[in-house]
C-alpha cells in the first residue's frame, strides 16, 4: 500500500514536473475572455504571462470543484493506496473546501492539508511531503500531522515590480497606483495566516531587495535543512538574478545553488510581471 500525493496547480507545479516527481496534479481553470485553459497542462507559465501582458482584461481563475477531486481520489484509492492532498490556502480559494468534502466518502483513506499558502510557499510544503513519503518511516496520518505542524513555519515574501495589475483587479485605487508608479514604490508582500498582506514599502528595486532581506532575517532566518526556493513573475528572471547577487550573504555560505521557478497564474494574475519572491521554512 502506497501513499499518493495530490497537489493543485496553484503550487505552480506543472504536469511535466508532477509526472517526474510522481505527484498527481489537479489543475485550475484559467479564463482569458472566451478562452479557457487548464493551468499547467495546456497553459504553461510562460504562455500565461504572454497572454497576461497582451490582454486588456485580467484573466479569471476558478476553484477546483468537488467532483474533480472525487474523480482523482477514487482513481488513486481503488487499489488500496492512501492519498494526501495539499491545497491552496482556504483563505484564498474554495479549493480546499472542495477537496475536503470530496475526501469524506473515503473513510480516512484521503486526507487533505490546507497549505495556508500559495505558489512557491505551497510548493515547498509539497516538496517536504514528498520527502517524508519517500523516506517511508511515517504513516499517512503521521505525515499529515507533520505537514500541519511545519506549515506554520513557512515564510513567503515577495517584492512587486508593478502596481498595474493590483489596480486592474480593483485591489488598489488608480490614485495609489499612479503615485506608486511615479515614485517607484515597491510593495513587499507576505502570506500571513493564509492571506496576502502588505508588510512593507520601499522606493526603488534595490531598497525593495534590502527590505526583503531584512524581513527574511526578522523571520528567524532560513532553515536550509528544509525545502526552500525563489521565484519570479514574468518572462525574464533578470530581476531575480540581481536579487540573488545582492543577497549573497543569505545563500552563499549555505548552498551552492538556489532552486528558482517562474510564478504562475494564481498569484501572477494579481502581481503581474517583474515580481520576485522567496519561500522557506524559518528556523
Amino acid at each position: 500500500m502506497a501513499i499518493k500525493l495530490v497537489i493543485d496547480s496553484a503550487s505552480d507545479i506543472d504536469k511535466i514536473e508532477a509526472d517526474e516527481k510522481g505527484i498527481e496534479l489537479v489543475s485550475m481553470e484559467v479564463r482569458f475572455e472566451d478562452e479557457v485553459y487548464l493551468d499547467g497542462v495546456n497553459l504553461s507559465r510562460k504562455e500565461f504571462f504572454e497572454k497576461l501582458i497582451e490582454s486588456s482584461a485580467l484573466p479569471k481563475t476558478s476553484q477546483i470543484n468537488e467532483y474533480t477531486f472525487d474523480e482523482v481520489f477514487e482513481r488513486l484509492t481503488k487499489e488500496g493506496d492512501e492519498v494526501i492532498a495539499i491545497t491552496l490556502s482556504s483563505k484564498l480559494s474554495g479549493t480546499y473546501n472542495s477537496a475536503e468534502r470530496a475526501s469524506r466518502k473515503y473513510n480516512g483513506k484521503v486526507q487533505v492539508v490546507d497549505s495556508l499558502n500559495a505558489c512557491i510557499g505551497q510548493r515547498i510544503l509539497c516538496d517536504y511531503a514528498l520527502r517524508l513519503i519517500k523516506e517511508g518511516n511515517l504513516s499517512a496520518s503521521e505525515i499529515v500531522e507533520q505537514l500541519n505542524k511545519k506549515k506554520k513555519n513557512i515564510q513567503l515574501l515577495g517584492v512587486l515590480g508593478t502596481l498595474k495589475y493590483l489596480k486592474k483587479g480593483g485591489r488598489i485605487s488608480s490614485v495609489v497606483a499612479f503615485t506608486g508608479e511615479a515614485f517607484s514604490i515597491k510593495p513587499v508582500i507576505s502570506i500571513v495566516s493564509g492571506e496576502v498582506k502588505l508588510v512593507g514599502k520601499a522606493i526603488g528595486s534595490k531598497k525593495g531587495n534590502n527590505l526583503l532581506n531584512q524581513l527574511v532575517e526578522k523571520c528567524g532566518g532560513i532553515d536550509f535543512e528544509m525545502p526552500y526556493c525563489v521565484g519570479y513573475s514574468g518572462l525574464s528572471d533578470d530581476v531575480l538574478k540581481k536579487y540573488l547577487e545582492d543577497s549573497g550573504n543569505l545563500w552563499k555560505s549555505q548552498t551552492d545553488s538556489v532552486p528558482s521557478f517562474m510564478i504562475g497564474s494564481t498569484i501572477g494574475t494579481h502581481i503581474g510581471p517583474g515580481g520576485i519572491a522567496v519561500a522557506f521554512f524559518s528556523k
